[in-house]
């Protein structure tokens, strides 16, 4: 480490199932995200982010280890993370961070798979490692502890708190991972007349009949019309006699309003971490970042929910303020993933990227320096099939025209009766140019068969690099 190099704090906010396109600053005609959007105004918001793997405890493994879910070990959410291996924050504490974690952790409870590499932490435990909306209970540094009141206000007190009796003789790394606005959505009651007689936008695709794709779009069960509950939309009973595309609508004005009033909350904690920076003298060497584990649907196909690798689902919102080093008003075009996260941050801090990690730092592309060779595609497999929402197995890259994607058969035998799910081996193909939305599959046209092969061949060869060896391909 370079002992004349000024080593920034890092603050790391990360909600759950937070859609890009439910903050303003990417564009949303949902709602307005004031705090947020700040971030990535006086810093830079990456426009292209991915997951490698649309799901909470996956992603979450992905970020904090920098490998890929087949090198990690968490590839579902019945999968716990091995706490001995290594990770970001144990790289960090050794090169002199503090270290702490508060609010959602997902990874295990075990003595196995507890946090490890922080100096402390504060997880949200119950609810399969969701933790609850309202009076949570906490595994702290160990024991456990229920906390009163609303998990995003709680999540936010308890960093500010840590913040304001931290080390100040060490930088610190600190991860809020906020629940918000994981379903079932609770918004506090503060904000539980949002949106209240308005009629908000649907999106152009929410009625998708899901012809001209693979099976596995048809097959899904997370369609937000046929398969919510009343839970999830904030009322005690859908009405009987709502059916087809009216049933449809209606629930999904009483979705993306509970969804977008889960989220307020969060946006408001963000305030008031910035603010804190601010008063406090910290905010120009800190480091800080927006994320969500992963995108999620808004009704787009049709949908709620998150998994596939279509682009609600597999983009997640990346925003990065850092005064000392990073100018402001950046807008960053060149393709990242969560697994470039932790090697980000280590070369941010000063200190060497081990081996072991397969991510690349992307702070290059910050100081406007992209090198010549930066990845032009991302490789994302998704490894549960079936349930809960019927879900093919899949695996495929993205590049900034194309997706391919395969859907198999899973090599675990987590496989749902042949009346759920049906033949899904199949491929897809979208040129994102012409068609955005990704509704017309053009795997099998002809005119695709050079792209076709050259995107097989590229595929092939990021399953190579990063040691990924999934079922064999079958056209």
């Amino acid at each position: 480490m370079n002992k004349s190099y000024e080593r920034p704090n890092i603050l790391f906010i990360m909600s759950d199932d937070h859609a890009a396109q439910a903050i303003s600053s990417y564009g949303s005609i949902l709602n307005q995200t004031p705090n947020i959007d700040r971030i990535g105004k006086e810093g830079i918001r990456h426009e292209s982010c991915y997951c490698t793997n649309s799901l909470c405890a996956p992603s979450r493994a992905a970020i904090l280890t920098g490998t890929h879910n087949h090198i990690n070990g968490v590839t579902t959410l019945a999968t716990e993370i091995d706490n001995r291996k290594d990770n970001v924050a144990k790289q960090l504490k050794a090169g002199g961070y503090q270290t702490a974690l508060i609010g959602k952790w997902h990874l295990g409870d075990s003595s196995e798979s507890r946090p490890t590499g922080f100096d402390d932490y504060k997880v949200f435990i119950g609810a399969n490692g969701q933790g609850e909306y309202f009076d949570p209970l906490f595994r702290v540094n160990g024991k456990e502890e229920r906390v009163r009141g609303y998990a995003t206000d709680i999540v936010t007190d308890m960093t500010l708190d840590w913040l304001k009796n931290r080390d100040d003789s060490k930088p610190f790394f600190l991860m809020c991972h906020h629940k918000a606005p994981h379903r079932n959505f609770k918004p506090h009651p503060r904000h539980a007349d949002l949106y209240e007689g308005d009629e908000l936008p649907e999106p152009e695709n929410l009625y998708d009949r899901y012809d001209n794709r693979a099976k596995a779009a048809a097959a899904a069960r997370m369609r937000v019309g046929r398969d919510m509950n009343a839970g999830d939309l904030g009322v005690e009973e859908i009405p009987q006699n709502l059916v087809g595309d009216e049933r449809t609508r209606w629930c999904y004005q009483h979705y993306i309003k509970q969804y977008l009033r889960t989220l307020a909350a969060v946006d408001e904690g963000v305030g008031r971490l910035l603010d804190y920076l601010d008063e406090a003298g910290l905010a120009g060497n800190t480091m800080v970042v927006y994320t969500s584990d992963q995108g999620f649907f808004l009704g787009e196909h049709g949908w709620y929910d998150k998994r596939f690798m279509y682009e609600e689902s597999l983009r997640m919102p990346m925003l990065v303020r850092y005064p000392k080093k990073i100018e402001s008003g950046q807008t960053c075009d060149e393709m990242v993933t969560n697994v470039d996260f932790a090697p980000t941050f280590l070369d941010y801090a000063g200190l060497p990227i081990p081996e072991s990690m397969q991510g690349v730092s992307f702070r290059s592309l910050h100081e406007k320096k992209t090198p010549k060779d930066w990845q032009q595609s991302v490789y994302y497999r998704y490894w549960t099939n079936g349930t809960p929402h019927n879900v093919a197995a899949h695996y495929g890259i993205r590049t900034k025209r194309y997706k391919l994607i395969y859907y198999y058969a899973d090599s675990l035998g987590q496989t749902a009766s042949d009346s759920a799910n049906p033949e899904l081996r199949e491929w897809e193909l979208f040129d994102l140019d012409r068609d955005p939305g990704e509704m017309r599959n053009v795997y099998h046209d002809p005119s695709y068969s050079e792209t076709v092969r050259e995107l097989e061949a590229e595929l092939t060869s990021l399953q190579q690099r990063f040691g990924d060896s999934p079922p064999i391909l079958e056209n």
